[in-house]
């Protein structure tokens, strides 16, 4: 959601932000990865101000594991990990491919969604 977000000057996932009675939350690991798939710089600074105004996970406990039946790739297990830790409501992903079999339904409490989905919501 973040790469997202930041790659377009005027992207619809906007209206995430501006959503009364919203805390939006990321971890570190995905801000990296936003950051690290951004190409020109003035994504960069978009993910920058993106991200002000998101509290900051920084990583999931080491003893937290992946719930069980839950089978992510290794680079998507610290996604849903982090959103777990930070008791977040719901997890917003584009990710198809990897979280699209997930899509409605609640792990740990996470209630994971496509952004339209959401924004239905």
């Amino acid at each position: 959601m973040l790469f997202s977000a930041a790659y377009r000057e005027k992207p619809g996932l906007l209206q995430l932000w501006h959503l009364a009675h919203v805390s939006l939350i990321t971890s570190s690991y995905a801000l990296e990865e936003a950051r690290r798939n951004l190409a020109e710089e003035v994504q960069k600074g978009r993910l920058v101000k993106l991200v002000q105004s998101m509290r900051l996970i920084k990583e999931p406990p080491n003893d937290l594991k992946m719930p069980s039946g839950i089978n992510l790739p290794e680079k998507d297990r610290p996604i849903l990990l982090a959103a777990i830790a930070g008791r977040a409501t719901h997890l917003i992903t584009g990710d198809l491919r990897d979280f699209g079999p997930y899509f409605f339904q609640k792990v740990e409490g996470v209630l994971i969604l496509p952004p339209g989905a959401y924004l239905k919501e």
